[in-house]
């Protein structure tokens, strides 16, 4: 699976970056907020312009030389984005006018030898289009006006100067290895499972937490089937993430969730399930990928004698009921017990995750669930569902097309979707459901 290009949008503080994030993404994902600093974190999102797909990393402000401890790491996180990126979009305020501080984040960026495109924001009336002409001496590059706000202004033809050497989505594109990275907590086993599993010390094995800072691709064969593995650092919770070089190692780790076909989910036999385990998990669903949950140390908790496997089984199905259909493998990286089924496994869900369900099956089984357990009326209201169909796989998505929006509530989309896993299996696989209202019966 090729990754896509990365673009990194910086600037100084209150400039617009997170605004302009999120109308380009046509939704409020990034924090807004008038003060200076908000984003602190590199934020990455998954952007669709004209058929052409990237990543867009939405930085902290930069302020060179400010000593204020935040926005000294504010200013390192941008510069490292910038050395990530393969294309750069330089923010200024077009209402405020430029600021010196604009003349030395330039300067850095040149020095990037990165490709810049120049945006002025806030320029939201003709009027305006005048303040544009001072950026020239920024040196940086042909000002474009823009509108973050009011996506109004040169935006789509900004985001075409970006995109013009990006490559056009490939309809049902399949990764002709399956990418399976092996995340978790800190401590868990990933690089000794991933060792074990290429039969060499490709990664370096430790008791010290953070370890493995960089995702580490290996490829294997395995029974005539390539396969590439990821070895991830571990994902602690942020309030114990240290500025630096961990919080990038934790970026990336989840950036090759987001980049993977599988993850596989390592929690420790011995600790047992914790909320970082389930905050990874919902990481994973996020990011619309298949799973699987690999208990590893099992060597030192197993007691043939006792229904451990069970009891574990269990503990997991009350801790994490929403992950009742991802698939649990019991694993000892030491001892190399069951550790090769994570191929089997990963090539299973994978096929479920590339599953697609005809038209007319798919209508009968979503029209029967409703018949059997219909909606509750809202103020008088009923939803009405006209029909329904599977738009993509990676993961399986589903549009249903139906009379008003707010009648659709979440606990009834999780019924829509146990009921389709009854039919269909999706073992392992996020299943995403979408509503849309039909042309002549929207509100």
């Amino acid at each position: 699976m090729a990754e896509k290009p990365i673009v990194a949008i910086v600037g100084r503080p209150n400039v617009g970056k997170s605004t302009f994030v999120n109308r380009i993404l046509g939704a409020r994902h990034s924090i807004v907020d008038d003060q200076a600093g908000v984003t602190r974190d590199r934020i990455y999102f998954d952007v669709e312009w004209m058929e052409k797909e990237f990543t867009v990393i939405d930085t902290g402000g930069i302020i060179p030389g400010d000593e204020d401890e935040i926005m000294l790491n504010i200013f390192t996180q941008a510069k490292v984005a910038c050395e990530e990126a393969d294309k750069i979009i330089f923010l200024v305020d077009g209402k405020d006018g430029i600021n010196p501080i604009d003349y030395d984040i330039a300067n850095v960026l040149r020095k990037s030898g990165k490709e810049v495109f120049l945006a002025v924001n806030k320029i939201d009336s003709p009027e305006k289009f005048i303040n544009t002409t001072d950026f020239y001496s920024l040196a940086i590059g042909e000002p474009i006006a823009i509108s973050a706000l009011h996506g109004s202004g040169g935006i789509g033809d900004l985001l075409d100067l970006v995109t013009k050497d990006f490559g056009y989505i490939e309809k049902e594109e399949k990764s002709d290895n399956i990418r399976i990275a092996i995340v978790g907590k800190p401590n868990v086993g990933k690089s000794s499972i991933v060792n074990a599993l290429l039969n060499k010390e490709r990664v370096i094995v430790s008791n010290i937490s953070g370890t493995t800072r960089d995702a580490i691709d290996s490829k294997v064969k395995y029974e005539g089937e390539e396969f590439i593995l990821v070895d991830t650092a571990g994902i602690r919770k942020k309030s114990k993430v240290d500025w630096g070089i961990e919080k990038f190692a934790v970026d990336r780790s989840i950036r090759a969730i987001r980049n993977c076909d599988i993850a596989v989910l390592v929690i420790d036999a011995v600790e047992g399930i914790s909320d970082q385990d389930k905050k990874i998990a919902s990481t994973i669903l996020e990011a619309g990928k298949g799973m699987i949950i690999a208990i590893n140390k099992w060597d030192l908790v197993e007691d043939k004698q006792s229904n451990t496997i069970n009891k574990f089984e269990k503990n997991i199905e009350q801790e994490m009921p929403f992950l009742s259909y991802v698939p649990k493998i019991f694993i000892s990286a030491k001892t190399k017990q069951r550790l090769v089924n994570i191929y089997k496994l990963s090539k299973e869900v994978f096929c479920e995750t590339s599953k697609r369900i005809a038209t007319s099956l798919l209508n009968k089984v979503i029209l029967d669930a409703i018949t059997m357990n219909p909606p509750v009326s809202i103020r008088g209201k009923h939803l009405k569902l006209f029909y329904t169909t599977q738009v993509k796989v990676q993961p399986p998505t589903f549009v249903l097309f139906i009379n008003n929006e707010d009648l659709l509530k979440d606990n009834y989309v999780k019924y829509l979707e146990n009921k389709l896993r009854e039919a269909f299996g999706f073992k392992g696989a996020t299943i995403r459901i979408l509503a849309k209202e039909k042309g002549e019966n929207k509100k």
